[in-house]
């Protein structure tokens, strides 16, 4: 067969990604502090861009008020018959800031003008006479620094600084599999205080994630396991058994003590050796055991405030029992492009290579303002349809958790799915229940039994983990009863999902269990 050269005319169809075109992609799944620093650096470089610092208090919100259809009504979301809200008083974002309340005992007060009473600066290597405990103050657990010889570590010195918060979540993802559980432990990552204290009641957690006391309990167990020893306590005394039991010292007589740190305070030894049950030289080496904990774990990692994550949507409660959704005005840069300066411009004198480069500034300034309002535009209409389909969540709380995907988001809003996924990037939405990530709200599909909607499998998981801490000691349920409960439920799942979701959660089996909650 011969070799030979010819024409052809073929017809095609293809995108072509113009650098604007991709800028514009990437634009949408920036999250705000990239958009913010994006839009600085365009600002820097675009003479013909500026800030709109002199525009009236008016937000994205009014610009697209009645064309993005922010508000989702009662009709389209609740439940036929279901009460409506009251709307919200006050601000309209007040339910989003989190005050932490105090729930310390009164002893705690007087420790913290004390301490250094109660962890001296140097501790001999041997046993004190009690006597001799209270001369000097305290010194932190992480230590002084290296002596003045040496040289400086330029590696140390440039290292990133790992904040408390990244610490325990590492941690959290690897002991916390349920993501129900992952949530309620982020909430109590975020109410912890610079010492690490947890200054939450765990009914306030549990009533506004829609938990159940029990689960909040059950997860903060698992998160006082966390290193450095001792974080979330509650108070000093919660602390310092922490560290007790991490080391397998928390014995009867050292809890006694912790019983009694006010006692330690006001030095009333006598007294201490009495509840205690030691002798002088047994209750030196239990204070030398005191000494060595540290009694503010968190200031390990440094005294700089961890930032809490700024929603890009804020969700609450309309005056017609549905939702508003909004986006939140501080999160959006706003520019305008300076027409008068351009056209001020005596363009008569002007180079060839000046006239293109302000042609060039004139279209890269048309172009970020526009993309900035299509992006603004795209995500209230993508966090639009998430309420609409998670209201129940919204309303009632984990439980009532929907399965959802992104062709679901798509389809509705007439997207492609590549787009509500970068939409959903690093995105986060505020809503009476706390903040979350946006692609939180996109879970798997467990079907149901008869002709009813399907349940999300993070549903299934935390109704699995209601059943098991809700059970009677004396009758424990198996993996089949599990499902059988659930099937009266209109959950149909296998033996096998059960028993795959109880392992992924750390629940023991019933044999185990049985061993467990076994009457004495």
């Amino acid at each position: 067969m011969a070799l030979t050269a010819k024409l052809e005319f073929r017809q095609s169809q293809s995108l072509v990604m113009t650098p604007q075109l991709m800028q514009a992609i990437k634009l949408l799944q920036m999250s705000n502090v990239d958009l913010v620093s994006y839009v600085e650096e365009e600002l820097e470089r675009n003479p013909l861009l500026e800030r709109d610092e002199d525009r009236p208090e008016r937000g994205i919100n009014d610009d697209l008020a009645g064309r993005a259809e922010p508000s989702v009504s009662d009709e389209q979301t609740r439940d036929p018959g279901e009460a409506g809200s009251d709307g919200v008083n006050g601000e309209a974002v007040d339910w989003i800031d989190t005050t932490l309340n105090s729930t310390g005992v009164d002893m705690e007060a007087a420790l913290d003008s004390s301490l250094a009473n109660v962890f001296p600066d140097e501790v001999p290597a041997k046993a004190l006479d009690p006597d001799q405990l209270a001369g000097s103050a305290w010194t932190s657990a992480t230590g002084s620094g290296a002596g003045g010889g040496e040289a400086p570590n330029f590696e140390a010195m440039h290292a990133a600084e790992v904040s408390l918060a990244d610490h325990l979540v590492e941690q959290m993802m690897l002991a916390i599999p349920d993501a129900s559980q992952r949530l309620i432990g982020r909430h109590l990552i975020d109410s912890l205080d610079e010492s690490g204290y947890l200054r939450v009641e765990m009914q306030d957690v549990a009533d506004r994630l829609g938990a159940s006391i029990a689960t909040v309990e059950a997860t903060l167990g698992i998160m006082q396991t966390f290193e450095p020893a001792g974080i979330f306590a509650r108070d000093v005394k919660e602390c310092l058994a922490l560290q007790l039991r991490e080391r397998d010292r928390l014995d009867p007589a050292m809890q006694a003590l912790l019983d009694n740190l006010d006692l330690l305070v006001r030095r009333d030894y006598a007294r201490l050796r009495r509840l205690c049950g030691v002798d002088q030289e047994d209750l030196a080496d239990m204070l030398e055991e005191i000494r060595a904990l540290d009694p503010k774990p968190g200031n390990a990692f440094g005294s700089v405030t961890v930032q809490p994550v700024v929603p890009d949507v804020l969700v609450r409660p309309g005056p017609d029992g549905g939702w508003q959704i909004e986006l939140n005005a501080e999160t959006l840069p706003r520019v305008l492009v300076n027409q008068t300066y351009y056209t001020a411009l005596p363009k008569a004198g002007m180079a060839e290579t000046e006239k293109q480069f302000l042609s060039e500034c004139l279209q890269t300034a048309n172009w970020l303002v526009k993309s900035l309002d299509q992006r603004a535009r795209t995500i209230l209409k993508v966090s639009s349809e998430i309420v609409r389909q998670q209201d129940s969540f919204l309303t009632h709380g984990i439980e009532y958790l929907r399965p959802l995907n992104l062709k679901v988001i798509a389809d509705a809003i007439d997207m492609h799915e590549s787009t509500v996924s970068r939409v959903t990037s690093n995105k986060y939405m505020a809503t009476p229940r706390g903040i979350f990530e946006l692609k939180y709200f996109f879970t798997s599909a467990i079907s149901s039994t008869g002709d009813g909607d399907a349940h999300s499998a993070e549903a299934v998981r935390f109704k699995i983990k209601q059943l098991i801490d809700a059970e009677d000691p004396k009758a424990i349920l198996s993996d089949d009863t599990i499902v059988k409960t659930l099937r009266g439920a209109g959950i149909d799942i296998a033996r096998r999902t059960v028993a795959k979701y109880r392992e992924a959660m750390g629940i023991a089996s019933s044999v185990q269990r049985r061993r467990e909650k076994r009457p004495d």
